[in-house]
């Protein structure tokens, strides 16, 4: 399948979820990961933050931070992406494509071990992922593969095996509702 044409369908099946929708699934999904031994195991958590119609993680942030682990948040600079701490998820704005980042630059996370959430328009089961683009996440993963990994989805968003190119980073495990 063309990844364009993917790219475009999953969009707008995106678009097309109601709030509750987006709410029910999310809720559903933080359980999921909760129960988790990836997010059991993690002492840090290098998350992000949703924009538009993304599986809500603000929330799954917050328990990580009040659980006792350490948050970070994607911020980009130009071609290159870097993990932020954050301890206050409210200090945010918009930033590369509209999308939230730190305000601060600053502390740089550091945790070569931190586990990953993976953002995605598209996977499988066997943790093919087609992202947005950017390859921002593909570039990141590849100079620190040590990270476990896992993406958060909703089921429409799941196919049966996807086609990907040999730079494609796969995820460690694909949860979805």
């Amino acid at each position: 399948m063309d990844k364009k044409f993917l790219r475009q369908q999953i969009k707008e099946k995106k678009k097309a979820m109601t709030e509750a929708e987006i709410e029910s699934a999310s809720n559903v999904l933080a359980e999921k990961f909760y129960a988790s031994a990836q997010y059991q195991n993690a002492n840090t958590i290098y998350g992000y933050l949703p924009y538009n119609q993304e599986v809500r993680t603000v929330p799954i942030l917050q328990r990580a931070l009040s659980d006792g682990k350490r948050v970070a948040v994607p911020k980009v600079y130009g071609e290159e992406m870097r993990f932020i701490y954050l301890t206050d998820l409210s200090q945010v704005e918009k930033g590369y494509c509209g999308i939230p980042e730190p305000v601060a630059d600053g502390p740089v996370a550091d945790d070569r071990t931190a586990l990953v959430l993976m953002p995605g328009l598209a996977f499988d089961p066997a943790g093919h992922r087609i992202g947005y683009g950017g390859g921002f996440y593909d570039k990141f993963l590849s100079s620190e593969p040590e990270h476990p990994t896992v993406a958060l989805c909703y089921g429409f968003q799941v196919f049966p095996r996807l086609e990907t190119e040999e730079f494609d980073i796969p995820v460690d495990c694909v949860l979805w509702a």
